[in-house]
């Protein structure tokens, strides 16, 4: 059976992962037949949102355990995670993803990526093994990857994506709400989700499935 290891950042659009995005990754990998296990960092997330009053509260979560909400539980340390034991690695979007798996929400793109974030998505690349990214997590990989050249999608042309080309280097493709980016020379498959502010979860669902079939085409 084809293995995916998902990364997630906790359990919320605002200061975890996103959840339609993960769950809706879960589902479309199982679809394509991966057997999937999910991994966070076990670090206390940036923030905490009020998903309601978009205000910050005062208290303190766990990445990884917030984000076993998502997983039901069958969470483990990402620092257990081992590329050679999976086939492809996949990392949902969610503005959490921008504060606890990399520091984009805080230093723009002078970010700085968790180095177990950057140890598992550069292990699952020098193997040649395909990765998969949504909605913001995309910037992420142009920085680690674009010294490679690689091509991502952020969604729509902003200021970021002229922003990303001159200062990492990637290739930075529009692409619609739905649609995937496929770099087949890097084996890297991205989706812009809620990247368009007037996405809808169908839009999610779509992407996520065209996202699942193009790394499982990209498998060896």
């Amino acid at each position: 059976m084809k293995t995916a290891a998902v990364i997630l950042a906790g359990c919320g659009a605002k200061d975890g992962s996103e959840i339609h995005e993960a769950t809706l990754a879960l589902y479309a990998l199982a679809k394509e037949g991966f057997k999937t296990s999910v991994f966070a960092p076990d670090t206390d997330s940036k923030d905490v949102i009020d998903h309601i009053t978009d205000r910050p509260m005062n208290e303190k979560r766990n990445v990884m355990t917030e984000a076993a909400r998502i997983a039901r539980g069958a969470i483990a340390p990402l620092s257990s995670l081992v590329a050679s034991e999976y086939d492809v690695l996949v990392l949902p979007g969610g503005f959490g993803a921008a504060k606890n798996l990399f520091t984009l929400a805080a230093d723009g793109l002078d970010f700085s990526v968790l180095p177990e974030v950057r140890d598992a998505v550069l292990a699952f690349h020098n193997a040649g093994k395909p990765i998969g990214a949504m909605c913001i997590s995309p910037v992420m990989i142009a920085a680690l990857l674009g010294d490679k050249g690689v091509e991502v999608t952020f969604g729509p042309e902003s200021e970021m994506c002229a922003a990303a080309r001159e200062k990492f280097g990637a290739k930075v493709t529009v692409c619609d709400r739905d649609g995937v980016v496929v770099d087949r020379a890097n084996k890297v498959v991205t989706t812009p989700c809620y990247m368009y502010g007037d996405s809808s979860i169908a839009h999610i669902g779509d992407g996520a499935m065209a996202m699942a079939r193009e790394i499982s085409s990209l498998i060896k």
